[in-house]
C-alpha cells in the first residue's frame, strides 16, 4: 500500500468454504479498480493452466481499516486462491517459503503480468522486513537498485506459480532475477530540455556566470529579460552542467518515479543504467494540484517530480496567483504535506526553481515613465514572499545585432560542468552532502564566516536595499558558493559583493 512514497505492507488472507455460492469476495476496503480485478484474477488464472476453486471465496486485505487502491493487488490475490486451495504447494524439498517473500503486480487475462508504480518503495519494504519480492519483470530492474534485498521478476502468473512450486528457479545471470550489485548507475546529460551547450549562447556572460552559481550550489534563480533573448536556452543549457546524482538521491528520484510511473532510468552500454537529475518544465496552465500534488488519488506534483533537481517555469508571471502561492512552503522547507480527513502525506520537494519571464506583458519594455510602470505592474503579479525566496535574480539583456556575428563562441557546458563538480566536492568535504542553499542557520553560521569588510559590506547592502532577515541568509549562501568556485576556504568582501548584486530585480 503506497503512501506517499512510503510502502505500507498489506496481508492478503483467502478463505474457502463449500458452503454458499460459488464466487470471489473482495473485503478490507478495495477500490473499484481491486473490485474489477475478481475477474480479471479468474480469466488469468484459468488462462495460466489452473482451476479456479468452485467454492465461496472470501478475500481480506489486512488492515482492513485502510483503503487499498490500484491493480497491485492483483498478483497476490490470484497466489492466495492457489495457495489456499493448494495448486500452488511445494512439489519438492528446499522450495521458497511464502513467508519470505512479497508479490505485487497486475494481472492481464492471458496470464502476462503487467508493471506497477512503486516498485522501489516495495523493495525498500521488503528490505526491511528481511524478505525478498516477486515483481513484473519489467520493474525487476529498478527494485533491484535498492541494496540488500533479492528481487525476482516474472513474466507470467504461471511462473510464479513454478517459483513457490520449486519448479522453476531463477539462475545467476538469468535476466528473471537482478542482484542491485551488478547494476551501476552512472550521470549523463539531460534530456527532459533539448540540450544545448552554453557555447552555442552569444553572450550573456553575467546569465552564464548566475547559471554556473545556480548549479553549484542549487540556488533558485529567476531570468528577467525581453523575449527572445535566450532564457530559455540558458536554462535548457543548466541542464547539463548540473552535478551527477549521489547514492543515496539516485534511490530517493527512482523511488519517486516509480510511485508516480514516470520513466527516470535510462539504458545505457554494458548493461549501465544512465539517471540524470530531473528537470520538469510544467505549462503555466497547470493548476497548484498539477505543480504542488494531492489530488483524489494523492498523485505528487511537478515540484516532487523535480526532487534534487529542476522545476523550470517559464513565464513566471502567467501561472495563476494561487500555484505560486502554493509553492511558498515547499521551496523554504522542501516537503510538500498534504493534509486530508483520512490522514497525511508527505512528499519530498528538495527542488531548485529556476523561472523566467519577460519585463512586460508584452515581451520588452519601453523606456521612459510608461515602460517603467508596466514593468512594475507585470512584477506585481509575483508576491514578494516568493521572490523572496529565490537567490539570484538575474537580469538576461537582448544581445545586439552586431555581437551576435561578432561575437566568438565563449565557454564550453563540458568546462562550466568541471568547475561545478569541484565547487560540489568542496562543498561535500565541508559540510556533507547538504548543498549550500539549503544550509541551516547553525551550519551557516559555521561554514559561512565573514571576515570584517565582507560583514561591513553585506550590512550596508541590506540597508540601503531594504531586504529582509531571509535575503540576509540567501545572501551568505550564494557568497558560500561564489567562494566555492573560487577555491576559497573563506567568503571574502568580493564574494558578497557579487552576492548582492544578484538581489535587485529591474532595478527595485
Amino acid at each position: 500500500m503506497l503512501r506517499g512514497i512510503d510502502a505500507l505492507p498489506c496481508e492478503v488472507e483467502v478463505h474457502l468454504s463449500p458452503h454458499g455460492l460459488p464466487q470471489i469476495c473482495v473485503v478490507g476496503l478495495p477500490d473499484a479498480a481491486i473490485r474489477e480485478s475478481v475477474e480479471r484474477v479468474r480469466r488469468a488464472v484459468e488462462a495460466s493452466g489452473f482451476e479456479v476453486p468452485r467454492h465461496h471465496v472470501v478475500v481480506n486485505l489486512a488492515p482492513a481499516g485502510t483503503r487499498k487502491e490500484g491493480s497491485v493487488y492483483d498478483l497476490p490475490i490470484a497466489m492466495g486462491v492457489l495457495f489456499a486451495a493448494g495448486t500452488a504447494d511445494p512439489t519438492r524439498e528446499g522450495t521458497p517459503q511464502q513467508s519470505g517473500w512479497m508479490i505485487a503486480g497486475e494481472l492481464a487475462l492471458d496470464g502476462r503480468l503487467r508493471p506497477i508504480c512503486g516498485a522501489v518503495s516495495a523493495a525498500l519494504l521488503a528490505r526491511a522486513q528481511g524478505r525478498g519480492i516477486i515483481v513484473p519483470i519489467e520493474n525487476a530492474i529498478e527494485a533491484s537498485l535498492v541494496p540488500d534485498v533479492r528481487v525476482v521478476g516474472a513474466r507470467t502468473l504461471g511462473e510464479v506459480v513454478a517459483f513457490f512450486r520449486g519448479e522453476w528457479m531463477p539462475s545467476e545471470g538469468d535476466p528473471h532475477e537482478s542482484d542491485s550489485a551488478s547494476t551501476e548507475v552512472v550521470a549523463c546529460e539531460n534530456a527532459a530540455l533539448t540540450p544545448v551547450d552554453f557555447r552555442e549562447i552569444k553572450g550573456q556572460a553575467v546569465a552564464k556566470r548566475a547559471m554556473l552559481i545556480a548549479a553549484a550550489g542549487g540556488h533558485n534563480a529567476l531570468l528577467l529579460g525581453p523575449a527572445g533573448c535566450g532564457k530559455t536556452m540558458l536554462v535548457r543549457a543548466l541542464a547539463g552542467i548540473l552535478p551527477p546524482l549521489q547514492a543515496e538521491e539516485a534511490l530517493e528520484v527512482m523511488r519517486i518515479g516509480s510511485c508516480a510511473g514516470v520513466p527516470c532510468v535510462q539504458h545505457g552500454r554494458a548493461g549501465a543504467l544512465k539517471m540524470p537529475r530531473p528537470v520538469r518544465a510544467p505549462h503555466h496552465g497547470a493548476s497548484a494540484t498539477a505543480i504542488v500534488g494531492g489530488g483524489p488519488s494523492g498523485r505528487p506534483g511537478e515540484i516532487t517530480l523535480a526532487h534534487h533537481g529542476v522545476l523550470f517555469l517559464d513565464e513566471l508571471p502567467e501561472f495563476r496567483r494561487d500555484v505560486l502561492e502554493a509553492l511558498r512552503e515547499p521551496l523554504e522547507g522542501g516537503v510538500v504535506s498534504i493534509a486530508r480527513a483520512s490522514g497525511s502525506i508527505r512528499w519530498p520537494a528538495m527542488t531548485m526553481l529556476v523561472a523566467a519571464m519577460n519585463p512586460t506583458a508584452r515581451g520588452d519594455r519601453v523606456v521612459g515613465g510608461a515602460g517603467a510602470r508596466a514593468m512594475s505592474d507585470y512584477l506585481g503579479r509575483i508576491s514578494g514572499p516568493i521572490l523572496d525566496r529565490i537567490d539570484l535574480h538575474v537580469e538576461v539583456r537582448r544581445v545586439s545585432a552586431r555581437d551576435l556575428v561578432r561575437l566568438k563562441p565563449s565557454i564550453e557546458s563540458g568546462s562550466m560542468r568541471e568547475q561545478v563538480q569541484r565547487a560540489r566536492a568542496r562543498s561535500t568535504a565541508r559540510q556533507g552532502a547538504t548543498p549550500n542553499a539549503r544550509l541551516g542557520v547553525e551550519q551557516l553560521d559555521r561554514h559561512c564566516q565573514l571576515d570584517g569588510k565582507a560583514s561591513e559590506l553585506l550590512t550596508s547592502g541590506l540597508d540601503e536595499l531594504g531586504l529582509s532577515a531571509r535575503a540576509h541568509d540567501k545572501i551568505r549562501r550564494v557568497a558560500r558558493t561564489i567562494a566555492d568556485l573560487a577555491g576559497e576556504s573563506t567568503v571574502s568582501a568580493a564574494c558578497v559583493s557579487e552576492a548582492i548584486q544578484y538581489r535587485t530585480l529591474g532595478g527595485r
